[in-house]
C-alpha cells in the first residue's frame, strides 16, 4: 500500500538534446527551402525539395541515441567496478548523468543516516528509570518473583480455576516496583512479531538435515527474525535480563523465565503495525492461569490518547528524544472471557463485511483501545553510520540542499539532525509550531518568513495543513532553507514532498531510503538512490546486515551499501557522466553538421544541383568505421581527477547550471561546423581545380582528418584507449583508400560529368564561382548546368 506505479524516467540531458534536435530539424527544413528558392522553383520544385531534405538529413543526429545509450551503459559499468564504493549496483541505463545535476537530496533517517542496528538503552516506569548501567537491577527483580505471581502460581494446580474478573472490578492497589518490572518486561517479551530461528545441524556428507530432532535449541544457536530491527532489539534485551523467547508459531509463544520455567501463551489475535496507526497489539491467553490480556505498544502520539491519565509520559518522551532515542509506549488491558468473546464475534463480523471493511475492523479494534494501563516507556538507540558527518558536509559544500524525512518524533529527528551535522549547532532552527487550521498555518508561515538562513523542522500534521492551504508559500520558503527536517512523515507525505519539490523548483532531486516506506518517494524522482543491505553482518567489506529487505533497493535506480558512498557517486561519477554525455552529444551533432555543410556548399557551387556529394558507403563509413571509435572514446575523458573532485566539492555547483550543454554551446558548435565544412569543401574545389575528378577523395580525406583532430583537441585527459581508437580509425581509412578506391571516384563530381556529357544542349557562357575566366571546352566534362 506504500508503493505506487513506477513511471518512465527521462533525464534532463535527454530533454535538452531533444530540444536541440528539434532546432536541427527546423534548420534542415529551412536550408532545403532556401536551396529550392535560390534554384528558382524551376520545374517540379517539390521534387527537388524532397531531394534536398534527403541530402541534408545528416543534420539530424540519428546515431546520437545509440552513442548516448552505449555511453550510459559504460558509465554504469564504471560505477559498479569502482573499488572505492563496493557493492554499488546500477539498475538503470537512462539517467546516470542526472547524478551530476542534483540540487535537492531527500533522505530517510532510520537505516539511511543511521545503521538501523538498534540497542536497548532505557526503560522508564514513571517513578523509576533504568539505563545501561542499572540493567542488573532488572535482572534481580526478575529472579525474585513478585508476590502476585507467586499467589497465581500457587493456584495453577487446579486446572479448572476460572479466570479472574476484569481488572477494573478489583480494588486498585499501588503496585511495587518489582511487580511493575515483571509486567513491563513480560509485555515487551509478548507484544511483537519476532520469531526465534535455530540453525540445523550438518548431516551426513555435509548436507543440512531439516528434521526437528536434529536442530540445536541451545541459546547460542538461536537468532531472531522480525519485520523491524526495533522488535529484535527489544526481544534481545528481554533475553539479556532473563526472560527469553524460546519458540513461536502462529498460535502460541513460549517464554523461559530466569528460573528455567517455561510459560506458554496462546495467541488469540494479532494486530500488526501500520504506518497509519503507528501501533501494534496482541491478545494472548496464559495457559497456566487462563488470563486473557491485550498488550499494545506504539508511538507516543498514538498511545497518549489510549492509555490512562498520567503526568510523566509526554515529559519523559521528550527527554529520551533529546538524547536521540527512539521511544515506544507499552500498555495493557486485562479482559474477561465474556469481554473477549464479545470482541471476537464483532471482529469476525467486521472482517466478513463487504462494504467499508477496513473502517469497520478499525472501529472494532478501537473499542478495545480504551483506558489501557500504562506499563512503561522504552528507549532504543540507533547509531549513525560511518562517515555520515563528513558526507553531509561534502554535499552541502557542493551546493546540495538536504531534506530529512522521517517517521520519528520531532525531538528525535532534531537530535539526529544536529548529531549528524545536517543542521549546524550554531545554526538557527525554526521549529514549526503545531497547527490545526488555516489561520494558524498562515500565522506560523508569516513568523517563519521573517527569519533568514535558518533550518526548518516541521511535523507531519502541520505539514499536511500547510500543503492543503499554502502549498506554494511553504515550498517557496522551505526551498530557501539550508536544511529541512520533516518528522512524523507518512510514506504518502514523503512522496508528496518529493513531487512538490520537483514541480515547484524544476530542479533535479534525489531520494535516498532503505525501507518499503520509502518506495513511493523513490519512484517519484528523476534520479534516486536506494540503500542496499546485504547478508553477512560483521563483514569488513559489507558491514550492513539484512535488516529492511530489498524493497527500496529494487525500486531504486542506484543501490549503495553505505550512505558515505553517495559522496563519491555524485562528485566523481555524476560529474563525469554529465560532462562526457554533453561532450559526446555535441560532437555527434557536429559530425553531422559539418558534412551537411559540405553538401550545401557543393550544391551551391554547382547551381544548386540536388546531387549527393558522397556515396552511401562513404556516408555510413564516416559515421561508423572512420569516426565512431574516437568520438565514443570521449566517454573515458575526465576534466578533473577524482581526487580533485572530492577535495573541492564546490566544483559540483557549476554542473547544476547546465553550462556544459546549452543553446549557447550548441550555437558555438554550429558555427564551428559551418566554418570547417565551408573551408573544407570550397577549399578543395578552389585549390584542386586541376584535379577536379579527385575532389571527392581529397575533401573526404580532409573531413576525416579534421574530425580525428577535433577529437584529439577536445580530450582533456588522455587514455590509452583513446590513442588506440585514433590510430585504428586512421588505419581503417588508409586501408579503404587502398582497397576501396573505386568508391572515392564515383561521387558527385562524376555524376555531374556524366550528366554534362549526356546533355545535348551546349553550355551557356557563364562563370563558375571558383573560376576566374569564362567556361571553356576543357571544363565541359567537369561541370555545367542541368536543364
Amino acid at each position: 500500500m506504500n508503493t505506487s506505479n513506477p513511471k518512465n524516467k527521462v533525464g534532463l540531458l535527454d530533454l535538452e538534446l531533444n530540444q536541440l534536435t528539434k532546432a536541427l530539424f527546423v534548420a534542415l527544413v529551412a536550408l532545403s527551402v532556401v536551396m529550392v528558392t535560390l534554384q528558382g522553383f524551376v520545374g517540379p520544385w517539390y521534387r527537388s525539395l524532397f531531394r534536398f531534405l534527403l541530402l541534408f538529413s545528416y543534420i539530424i543526429p540519428i546515431s546520437l541515441r545509440v552513442n548516448l545509450d552505449m555511453g550510459k551503459a559504460a558509465y554504469g559499468w564504471m560505477i559498479m567496478k569502482d573499488e572505492s564504493i563496493p557493492g554499488t549496483v546500477v539498475r538503470t541505463s537512462t539517467i546516470p548523468e542526472e547524478l551530476g545535476r542534483l540540487v535537492y537530496l531527500l533522505t530517510d533517517k532510520t537505516g539511511t543516516l543511521t545503521q538501523n542496528e538498534m540497542v536497548f538503552k532505557r526503560l522508564h516506569l514513571g517513578t523509576v528509570s533504568y539505563g545501561a548501567d542499572t540493567m542488573d537491577e532488572i535482572q534481580g527483580h526478575l529472579r525474585n518473583p513478585c508476590p502476585q505471581m507467586q499467589s497465581q502460581a500457587g493456584g495453577n494446580n487446579a486446572s479448572s480455576t476460572p479466570p479472574r474478573k476484569a481488572q477494573s472490578s478489583a480494588p486498585k492497589v499501588r503496585k511495587s516496583v518489582s511487580s511493575r518490572v515483571h509486567e513491563a518486561v513480560k509485555a515487551i517479551a509478548l507484544c511483537h512479531n519476532v520469531s526465534p530461528v535455530y540453525e540445523s545441524r550438518a548431516g551426513v556428507g555435509g548436507e543440512a538435515e531439516y528434521a526437528e530432532a536434529d536442530q540445536d535449541f541451545s541459546d547460542g544457536n538461536r537468532t531472531y527474525q522480525a519485520a523491524s530491527p526495533d522488535e529484535v532489539a527489544l526481544v534481545q534485551w528481554t533475553e539479556s535480563v532473563g526472560l527469553t523467547l524460546v519458540s513461536r508459531d502462529l498460535g502460541s509463544m513460549q517464554l523461559r523465565t530466569p528460573s528455567g520455567q517455561i510459560q506458554t501463551y496462546c495467541i488469540l489475535q494479532m494486530f500488526p503495525f501500520t504506518s497509519e496507526s503507528k501501533r501494534m497489539g496482541v491478545i494472548v491467553r496464559d495457559e497456566s492461569t487462563a488470563e486473557i490480556t491485550f498488550y499494545m505498544k506504539g508511538a507516543d502520539v498514538a498511545m497518549s490518547s489510549i492509555v490512562q491519565y498520567n503526568d510523566w509520559l509526554e515529559e519523559e518522551c521528550g527527554n529520551m528524544a533529546r538524547e536521540g532515542l527512539r521511544t515506544l509506549v507499552v500498555a495493557k488491558r486485562a479482559l474477561t472471557e465474556e469481554q473477549y468473546q464479545d470482541f471476537e464475534s464483532r471482529y469476525s463480523q467486521a472482517k466478513l463485511s463487504i462494504h467499508d471493511r477496513a473502517l469497520k475492523v478499525a472501529a472494532v479494534v478501537e473499542s478495545l483501545e480504551r483506558q489501557m494501563e500504562l506499563l512503561c516507556l522504552t528507549g532504543v538507540e540507533d547509531r549513525l553510520q560511518a562517515d555520515v558527518r563528513p558526507t553531509l558536509e561534502l554535499l552541502r559544500n557542493a551546493g546540495i540542499k538536504i531534506w530529512m524525512l522521517t517517521g520519528d518524533k520531532l525531538e528525535t529527528a532534531t537530535c539526529i539532525a544536529k548529531s549528524s551535522h545536517l543542521v549546524s549547532r550554531t545554526q538557527d532552527i525554526h521549529i514549526f509550531r503545531p497547527v490545526t487550521n488555516r489561520g494558524e498555518a498562515h500565522l506560523e508561515l508569516n513568523a517563519f518568513r521573517r527569519k533568514h538562513d535558518c533550518a526548518l523542522v516541521i511535523s507531519g500534521d502541520s505539514l499536511e495543513v500547510c500543503l492543503k492551504y499554502y502549498e506554494h508559500e511553504l515550498a517557496e520558503l522551505a526551498c530557501q532553507c539550508p536544511a529541512v527536517v520533516c518528522c512524523r512523515c507518512s510514506p504518502t507525505q514523503k512522496a508528496r514532498i518529493a513531487k512538490l519539490l520537483q514541480h515547484h523548483t524544476g530542479k533535479r532531486t534525489c531520494a535516498v531510503g532503505d525501507g518499503g516506506n520509502d518506495v513511493s518517494m523513490i519512484q517519484g524522482q528523476a534520479s534516486v538512490l536506494g540503500r542496499r543491505t546485504r547478508r553477512g553482518a560483521g563483514s569488513e567489506r559489507h558491514p550492513c546486515s539484512f535488516q529492511e529487505g530489498r524493497q527500496a533497493s529494487l525500486a531504486a535506480d542506484f543501490s549503495v551499501t553505505q550512505f558515505r558512498h553517495i559522496g563519491r557517486l555524485l562528485m566523481v561519477h555524476g560529474r563525469s557522466s554529465y560532462k562526457r554525455s554533453a561532450a559526446l552529444g555535441q560532437f555527434v551533432m557536429h559530425r553531422g553538421l559539418i558534412i551537411s555543410t559540405m553538401q550545401a556548399v557543393f550544391s551551391s557551387v554547382f547551381y544548386f544541383a540536388s546531387v549527393p556529394l558522397y556515396q552511401g558507403f562513404l556516408m555510413v563509413g564516416y559515421a561508423t568505421i572512420y569516426t565512431m571509435f574516437p568520438v565514443f572514446s570521449l566517454v573515458l575523458d575526465q576534466d578533473v581527477k577524482p581526487e580533485t573532485a572530492m577535495l573541492y566539492p564546490e566544483l559540483y555547483k557549476d554542473l547544476t547550471k547546465g553550462r556544459s550543454l546549452s543553446f549557447k554551446t550548441f550555437l558555438v558548435w554550429v558555427l564551428i561546423s559551418i566554418y570547417q565544412g565551408g573551408i573544407l569543401m570550397y577549399g578543395a574545389l578552389l585549390l584542386f581545380e586541376s584535379e577536379f575528378v579527385h575532389v571527392l577523395a581529397i575533401s573526404f580525406t580532409a573531413l576525416t582528418l579534421t574530425e580525428l583532430l577535433m577529437v584529439a583537441l577536445t580530450i582533456r585527459t588522455w587514455h590509452w584507449v583513446m590513442a588506440v581508437a585514433e590510430v585504428l580509425s586512421l588505419g581503417c581509412y588508409v586501408a579503404s583508400l587502398v582497397f576501396l578506391n573505386e568508391y572515392f571516384d564515383a561521387g558527385g563530381p562524376s555524376l555531374i560529368s556524366r550528366r554534362v556529357r549526356a546533355s545535348p544542349q551546349p553550355l551557356p557562357e557563364a562563370r563558375l564561382p571558383f573560376v576566374s575566366g569564362p567556361v571553356t571546352s576543357d571544363l565541359r566534362v567537369r561541370c555545367g548546368t542541368f536543364q
